[in-house]
């Protein structure tokens, strides 16, 4: 009877055992449920406020809202992003991370630019006077082989015009003309786009400089996508970007590095390139997207290839049709400049007038 009623305990015992287990198993599903719940909330909450960096980069990889675009839309290379519109949230792909932007940081410098000395449309603005600084800062980095346009002391150009010459041929000269124009020295005028930056939710950037030629100034495609699409709210700015070609009292005629304009639907906005940002568009294309007239904002960081700008180019020129379907263009009923070859990183790209050699450029660092 003992060894009975031992084995009666011990089934009992080990009944209450396994009842025990299911219990706190149960538990543990419960409190990983509602777990799961409250980290849901928290991101959910998270993303309408203010999410960390590290946070940013993360939903920017997954695209807008969490929704994933299929891999082909990106450029093999680099990184991109993009903004479609009538949304608000910037789409971005893969390998976001701050890198040179080489001369995309001057829709930063026109933007500010415009947004302190407002211009209406067929308006001039005020004068700039250039002078014996100028011209030898200009002689300083046409030495060391960066964009500029030819300037003479007592030169006067008007806001517009010192616009065309930094947005056109990508003018690092002008490029300090107008910082110290707007602010009273470069080095305010930076602090400005680093503020203007942060008020933009720009987290990943930094400006060193107004023209984009040191390698320090940094952004990532997403961030740079904000910018482009704020300054294209400014119709000067737009109209300028969808300048083909502009004429300066001393340089002449400047053209338009971005090649693209006026075919497939571009209509703006800059080129960039350098050896350490490699090849950089920051641009706009209007497409017929589901029946509808859209206008897609983009940038294009990082392409690798000998001619830097051409492969800036070509990748948003596909980036577009991918995400446009492969859809025409609408009439844009604007002059269109041919495609053609673009210069090489602008580099080297010598127009002479009167002996003066009017742009001359390295990689275009800017």
């Amino acid at each position: 009877m003992a060894g009975v009623t031992y084995s009666k305990r011990a089934r009992a015992t080990t009944r209450r055992i396994r009842i025990r287990r299911i219990r706190v198993a149960g538990l543990l599903v419960v409190i990983a449920a509602i777990a799961a719940s409250l980290g849901y909330q928290l991101l959910a909450s998270s993303s309408s406020t203010t999410a960390s960096p590290i946070d940013v980069l993360r939903s920017e990889r997954r695209g807008a809202l969490g929704e994933a675009l299929p891999s082909t839309v990106w450029p093999a290379y680099g990184q991109a992003a993009f903004v479609q519109g009538g949304q608000s949230q910037v789409r971005a792909g893969p390998n976001q991370h701050a890198a040179p932007i080489a001369s995309v940081a001057k829709v930063m410098t026109a933007y500010l630019v415009l947004r302190d000395h407002p211009l209406r449309p067929g308006q001039d603005g005020p004068t700039i006077t250039l002078t014996d600084a100028d011209v030898a800062d200009t002689d300083r980095r046409r030495g060391q082989r960066e964009s500029v346009v030819p300037i003479a002391a007592g030169e006067q150009l008007t806001e517009r015009q010192a616009l065309q010459a930094l947005l056109l041929p990508s003018a690092n000269n002008i490029a300090a003309v107008l910082a110290r124009w707007d602010a009273g020295s470069a080095d305010r005028f930076v602090a400005r786009m680093n503020a203007t930056a942060r008020s933009l939710g720009m987290t990943h950037t930094r400006y060193t400089d107004p023209s984009g030629y040191d390698d320090a100034t940094v952004s990532t495609a997403a961030d740079q996508v904000r910018i482009v699409d704020r300054a294209m709210r400014l119709p000067v700015f737009a109209s300028i970007v969808a300048t083909p070609s502009a004429t300066l009292p001393v340089a002449g005629t400047v053209h338009n590095t971005n090649t693209l304009l006026g075919h497939n639907g571009f209509v703006g906005v800059k080129t960039g390139s350098d050896d350490a940002a490699g090849g950089c568009f920051a641009f706009r294309a209007i497409r017929w997207i589901d029946g509808k007239r859209t206008t897609i904002t983009g940038v294009v960081l990082g392409q690798p290839g000998h001619d830097q700008i051409a492969a800036g180019l070509a990748a948003a020129d596909a980036m577009v049709d991918r995400i446009a379907g492969g859809r025409a263009a609408p009439d844009l009923q604007q002059p269109t400049l041919p495609l053609r070859t673009a210069p090489r990183g602008h580099r080297s790209r010598a127009r002479h007038r009167s002996g003066v050699n009017a742009i001359t450029t390295r990689g275009e660092k800017p």
